[in-house]
């Protein structure tokens, strides 16, 4: 029999330790490999806005294989807050899935009720099969290392959630509550403006709120002086740049220092 899986990111974010990832927004395996061996804590994969269709488990499950074996786990971000995108995703071998667009603490909870087979001392939502994530049935006490591995986090970047948000931070086994200024921006009718006092208000409500709430936080980087004064701010969950925005930033950065 095979060994239950960990979960380094959820060790890290249970310990309040941050973690640093890399939006893999190539979908390719290869990409994921090399990341994963530099040795950055979690790799994005973004299926909200691009990529493979949420549904295709065997794209995942390559994207997933790139990283096993070392300690850089997957970040998934599911494409609509429909359980069966969650159950989908955790069978492939996800461990930690967030969800776009929130509306209210109700919504959040059939998600991540969907991720566990035991939910606040009730029955989870969860199917029990022996797909991937169980070694096809060769996962020893299978149902108890899942429920203690998982992490389902949510993504809160709508007026609407914003106005939930008290209840959203009570919504029991919640792994992190990430920041989403894009589009909080423009729910609340700004749009693209992220330095609007209203999107900078917002911004700051949630976060403050998720610290004295005790739920991990997780934002967007944009620039290294940012990163650091997230994490000295109590972000543990970072996003500090992109594939393309790297190959971006380097290959004009060669052609610019040309002397041709």
């Amino acid at each position: 029999m095979s060994e239950p899986r960990g979960n380094a990111l959820g060790e890290t974010l249970a310990a309040g330790e941050v973690a640093l990832g890399v939006l893999e927004n190539t979908y390719s395996p290869t990409a994921v490999e090399l990341l994963a061996t530099i040795g950055v804590d979690f790799v994005w994969i973004d299926l909200e806005h691009g990529g493979p269709s949420p549904w295709d488990g065997e794209r995942l499950e390559a994207l997933l294989r790139a990283a096993d074996g070392t300690d850089t786990e997957l970040l998934v971000r599911v494409a609509d807050t429909d359980p069966a995108l969650v159950r989908k995703a955790l069978d492939a071998g996800v461990r930690n899935v967030f969800l776009p667009r929130v509306g209210s603490a109700e919504e959040l909870e059939r998600a991540v009720r969907a991720g566990r087979f035991e939910y606040d001392g009730e029955p989870g939502r969860r199917g029990l099969a022996s797909p991937r994530a169980r070694r096809w049935g060769m996962v020893d006490d299978y149902v108890e290392s899942e429920d203690e591995s998982v992490v389902v986090g949510v993504t809160v970047e709508t007026e609407s959630a914003l106005e939930d948000l008290e209840a959203i931070l009570s919504v029991p086994e919640l792994g992190f509550v990430f920041i989403g200024p894009l589009d909080l921006s423009v729910s609340l009718g700004h749009p693209g403006e992220l330095d609007h006092d209203e999107v900078e208000e917002a911004v700051e409500t949630i976060r403050s709120a998720a610290v004295d709430a005790g739920v991990p936080v997780g934002g967007l980087g944009f620039g290294m002086d940012d990163v650091n004064e997230k994490a000295e701010n109590g972000y543990q969950l970072l996003n500090i740049g992109t594939t393309t925005g790297a190959l971006q930033s380097s290959v004009t950065g060669w052609l610019e220092a040309y002397n041709g």
